[in-house]
């Protein structure tokens, strides 16, 4: 949009000290200054803003962040800093380092029964949270739905995170990513890894789509991309993404085998091999044989019902009857039991990292 400009106005009481400070200490440019005679409004603008300093304003002074590639360099190296208006600087690195806390562990049993609240999160999705405590802020697994379909008012955006899971749990929707090729559908079933920063787009979804979305850290920045277009070409799906590739499992071609605990079998999404270990995710159903008391040793251990019903057996608690919907966390150590599986039981688990120790045990 042409023949428009926008500006934050702070106040000063005199002009005469603020303009070294914000031209020589923080390497604005001066653009306009009046009256001549004798000054009362300036205005700079640098580093993507435009900042109008005039006295006797009646705002209060603000607080002003500088992000920089070389926080060192900039300002003597200085973080924090007090401009003669008042105004508070804060000098922060532009690509802050990922932070990924100590897991805080703890036997989570999250049931669809417990009436947690929807909330009405990012282009109008609804989110149930399946780990209240997020283990410390480790970990964030959400049930995502969206009740009516139809196009998704997403943008083209990117997610700076460790691991990123969406898994189809019911309908269909349709996605486009990052050197991956044309759009495609994610059908129920099927998921996909985002790895870090990899653009993408929620193009259409069916009516009552459900996703299962697994993030760690739990608190990451979603940054949208007002450049990029997608699909983007020439496709290059073997790019590496920080370490990570792009999967996008399909459980018509996937392959079953036994699983680590008895009496079930489980699909691999191959996600472990992608992400250099850093998760494993499996599908998991009911198979022939008598199901083993078992612990693990893997930093998270996350798993969602996504069909039939269990009793969770867990040593020093009571059981826990499980249907559809339920979600649960086991932390290192601790001896389990799937007990009464039905025949139709379907698990979806979720790793980190993606290959880890199952010991056998007695209850």
């Amino acid at each position: 949009m042409t023949g428009i400009k926008a500006e934050i106005r702070l106040p000063t009481q005199e002009l005469r000290d603020d303009i070294p400070f914000f031209t020589k200490v923080l390497g604005l440019r001066l653009d306009m200054i009046y009256p001549a005679d004798n000054p009362s409004v300036a205005v700079f603008s640098g580093y993507g803003i435009r900042v109008r300093i005039e006295k006797d304003a009646p705002e209060p002074a603000g607080t002003l962040r500088i992000l920089t590639d070389d926080p060192e360099g900039f300002a003597e190296g200085a973080r924090r800093l007090t401009a003669p208006n008042g105004t508070q600087i804060e000098i922060a690195p532009l690509r802050a380092p990922l932070v990924l806390p100590e897991t805080v562990h703890g036997f989570v049993v999250r049931r669809l029964t417990d009436q947690a609240p929807w909330i009405i999160g990012r282009a109008g999705m609804h989110y149930r949270d399946l780990i209240p405590d997020r283990l410390g802020g480790s970990i964030i697994a959400s049930h995502i739905r969206i009740p009516d379909g139809g196009p998704v008012p997403d943008m083209v955006h990117y997610h700076t995170v460790g691991f990123q899971l969406i898994f189809c749990y019911r309908g269909w929707v349709d996605l486009v990513y990052e050197d991956q090729g044309a759009p495609f559908r994610l059908h129920a079933g099927n998921c996909v890894i985002q790895p870090p920063e990899i653009r993408h787009r929620v193009l259409y979804a069916s009516d009552n789509i459900e996703v299962i979305e697994i993030g760690v850290p739990a608190e990451h920045v979603t940054t949208i991309d007002h450049e990029m277009s997608l699909p983007n070409g020439p496709a290059n799906p073997n790019r590496v993404f920080q370490g990570q590739r792009f999967v996008h499992h399909q459980s018509d071609q996937a392959v079953w085998a036994p699983f680590r605990i008895a009496g079930f079998q489980s699909r691999d999404t191959t996600i472990a091999a992608h992400t250099q270990n850093v998760a494993g995710v499996h599908v998991i159903r009911r198979s022939a044989g008598a199901t083993d008391w078992s612990s693990h040793d893997s930093d998270i251990l996350f798993t969602f019902v996504m069909d039939g019903t269990m009793t969770l057996e867990a040593e020093g608690r009571d059981p826990h009857a499980l249907q559809a919907g339920d979600a649960f966390v086991i932390p290192p150590g601790m001896l389990v039991r799937y007990g009464g599986p039905s025949d139709d039981l379907e698990l979806l688990e979720v790793s980190l990292p993606g290959v880890f120790k199952t010991h056998l045990g007695t209850g």
